[in-house]
């Protein structure tokens, strides 16, 4: 990995060299022709009607309603920002921003209460028909996303993700999608943020909120994650792209992993390990051309289970067919990205460890103390991380076509975010190097968000929003931020 550091801080001297300082003005005009601008929210974060029109429970449901004190301010996403009966203002503010596409995803459990096709609630479905149809009015392209964290409960109660049978219910869930609203969506995510979901199974602060660890549960949820893709994207491919014309892919979280000391070897290679963890665990099926898990991942995770006198690996196995499947299982690679970390080398031959999907990683990681903050705990700003991140993938995946389907802000919500607009004009800056300079295959971006919103365990504390929002408002009032001025200037010139 010596040759990618030296690489990237090469890249970084050729662009204080032929950028000079950064651009005092960007503009959409400054990116590629065809590249797609666009904003973001999810289902849970910002619908509210939890139990309205026949929507079923979920798991964010359950799981705020039964321990409310896991959130910082205990509130819940019961109404959050009542798109669900203002959608139609949110769709207007989107248009008078000029963003070209609307990112949001389907609430499972408002069109299918139990998670199964036996009960569909034609008023969820009709929900996001009104939803589509208003988007497309205005001549905004819908982007839909499968599954953003928000599993029907019914589903949950059978083992949810670590069930292998949630396959077949998630292929089913998509076949109603494709069929009810695909040919008027051109774009479509699989699932949001597998990684993420996998915490959910190892941490009792994220939904389900259970501590399957030790039994290689995350794996488990990763493993049945990836099948669940592959196979929806192939029955996308095989029943609808002819007729329908749209794209299919999931979307990855990643941070950028910088070496500590970017001059030991033991750091380089602790901050690729990470990458190929965090990122490549999903990834690599699916992007490489060999297919299957990243060998690092499945070496260590074998060693590690050898060691801990099991009988069978916690990283499951794909058979040979579904390694074909997951393999070019894309139409372009979904990317979420919003901050940094350092990463040294951990030694942990000396200590008893518990088996996990963090201590398989054998890490130390922290935050230059220069970095600036956002009101989120783990987000620091770095825009230059997001170049190195952009370049890992390019060299990595043979550069895929990236659409980056969030990058975002967090602050206390006011009006007079001029912190948020810096934190967009430097990644911005990144982006367009990235593109322009290393010649990455970015076709695509999207904010996090259009409207503040509910913040999973930060509730109502932390703001992403372009848009603020009064949530002591019955009315839930929203107001445009500073920060939407600044897009609505950058995409107009």
């Amino acid at each position: 990995m010596k040759s990618l550091w030296l690489l990237l801080g090469i890249l970084v001297f050729q662009s204080d060299v032929r950028l000079g300082k950064k651009l005092t003005k960007l503009t959409a005009k400054q990116f590629p022709k065809e590249f797609k601008w666009g904003c973001a929210t999810a289902a849970y974060q910002v619908e509210g009607a939890w139990n309205e029109d026949g929507k079923g429970e979920n798991i964010w449901d359950r799981l705020v309603h039964t321990h409310p004190d896991i959130v910082t301010d205990g509130q819940n996403g019961d109404v959050a920002c009542d798109s669900y009966h203002k959608y139609k203002e949110d769709v207007s503010t989107v248009k008078h921003i000029g963003f070209q596409v609307y990112r949001f995803s389907i609430s499972w459990s408002r069109i299918l209460p139990t998670g199964d096709t036996d009960v569909i609630n034609e008023k969820g479905v009709q929900y996001y028909r009104n939803l589509i149809d208003e988007l497309l009015a205005n001549n905004i392209q819908p982007m839909v996303t499968l599954y953003h964290w928000d599993l029907p409960q019914p589903l949950q109660d059978i083992g949810g993700w670590t069930n292998g049978i949630i396959v077949d219910y998630f292929e089913s869930y998509a076949d109603l999608a494709f069929k009810s609203f695909g040919n008027k969506v051109k774009y479509w995510i699989t699932i949001n943020e597998p990684l993420e979901v996998m915490r959910g199974y190892a941490l009792t602060s994220t939904a389900p909120g259970l501590n399957t660890s030790e039994l290689g549960g995350e794996y488990l949820t990763a493993h049945n994650l990836l099948r669940a893709h592959s196979r929806v994207y192939r029955l996308y491919e095989k029943q609808y792209r002819s007729s329908q014309g749209g794209k299919v892919s999931i979307t990855l979280n990643a941070e950028a992993n910088f070496p500590r000391n970017a001059s030991s070897k033991e750091d380089q290679a602790a901050a690729d390990r990470v990458f190929q963890f965090q990122l490549g665990l999903f990834a690599h099926p699916i992007y490489s051309k060999t297919g299957d898990y990243p060998p690092i991942v499945r070496q260590i995770v074998d060693q590690n289970s050898a060691k801990e006198g099991r009988p069978r690996s916690r990283l499951p196995r794909f058979t040979a067919e579904e390694v074909e499947q997951l393999k070019g299982s894309f139409d372009f690679f979904g990317l979420n990205h919003y901050t940094s970390i350092l990463v040294t080398n951990k030694n942990q031959s000396s200590e008893h460890v518990l088996p996990s999907f963090t201590n398989d990683q054998a890490v130390n990681s922290s935050v230059d103390p220069k970095w600036p903050s956002g009101k989120s705990s783990w987000l620091k700003v770095v825009p230059e991380g997001f170049r190195v991140l952009l370049n890992w993938i390019k060299k990595e995946y043979d550069n895929p076509p990236v659409y980056v389907t969030e990058n975002g802000y967090s602050d206390d919500g006011q009006l007079e975010d001029d912190i948020r607009v810096d934190s967009y004009k430097g990644y911005l800056n990144a982006l367009l190097e990235a593109i322009t300079i290393d010649e990455c295959n970015v076709i695509g971006y999207t904010a996090w968000s259009l409207l503040d919103n509910f913040e999973w365990i930060d509730g109502y504390t932390s703001h992403f929003g372009l848009v603020q929002v009064d949530f002591s408002s019955p009315e839930r009032t929203r107001t445009p931020k500073k920060s939407a001025k600044f897009w609505k200037s950058f995409l107009a010139d």
